[in-house]
């Protein structure tokens, strides 16, 4: 199989439930049949958050390349980033190094096709336009909550203290509110919300992109040459 990078810790949770979801992707009977990763568990990679919302803190685009060329060096055929809102970022990751990076967010605006396509995901996302533009390429019209702001919130709980009742009801509640704006499909597009994805609207069509992610690398690591 192919040997796939990934870029993680951002946040460090998410990348192991993307691990998780890995195994259980992939129909194994022994170790040898688990796809080989090499992942570089980086916490410390400056805040999207501090960078993209409040305009303080590290530029995250350095450390992410230079991760990008570590994971590449060590024999990563394809990058993976469990992480939206760093998709921001993914053309420095790109210009660094020789491999293709799966880009979680334009996977799954291709997934999602056109339409009305509601987003529950940071406002850092909303505020660069990486969901937008992939959606536009597809013919999809995206769709933003008029606040986001419990949103982020409900990512930062998350972070402090892991999958709570109260992060679980404000992305129904967002989900909810998505809906009555006409986006019958949403995507999960902040990867800390893939922990309580369950708690999105069972009305809605939803698409959860640390899935799409996880067929991706599925398919680039067990494609045949």
């Amino acid at each position: 199989m192919r040997r796939i990078g990934i870029l993680g810790g951002m946040g460090p949770e998410a990348t192991i439930l993307m691990q998780q979801r890995l195994l259980q992707a992939v129909p194994a009977e022994d170790d040898s049949d688990h796809i080989p990763l090499l992942i570089d568990m980086n916490p410390q990679v400056p805040s999207r958050i501090a960078h993209l919302i409040e305009g303080t803190g590290g530029d995250p685009a350095p450390v992410l390349a230079d991760m990008a060329r570590r994971l590449e060096t060590g024999g990563a055929e394809a990058l993976a980033m469990p992480c939206n809102t760093a998709h921001s970022y993914a053309a420095s990751i790109e210009a660094a190094v020789d491999i293709p990076l799966l880009n979680m967010v334009t996977l799954s605006a291709d997934r999602a096709g056109a339409g009305r396509v509601g987003i529950l995901a940071s406002p850092a996302t909303r505020i660069t336009g990486v969901f937008d533009k992939a959606l536009e390429k597809v013919g999809a019209t995206p769709i933003w909550l008029r606040n986001d702001a419990p949103l982020l919130h409900a990512i930062r709980i998350i972070k402090a203290n892991g999958a709570t009742v109260e992060a679980r009801n404000i992305l129904r509640a967002a989900s909810e509110e998505l809906l009555a704006m006409g986006a019958e499909t949403q995507l999960v597009g902040c990867s800390e919300f893939s922990l309580i994805a369950e708690a999105a609207s069972a009305e809605a069509q939803v698409i959860d992109t640390l899935d799409v992610l996880v067929d991706a690398v599925v398919a680039f690591a067990t494609a045949k040459d």
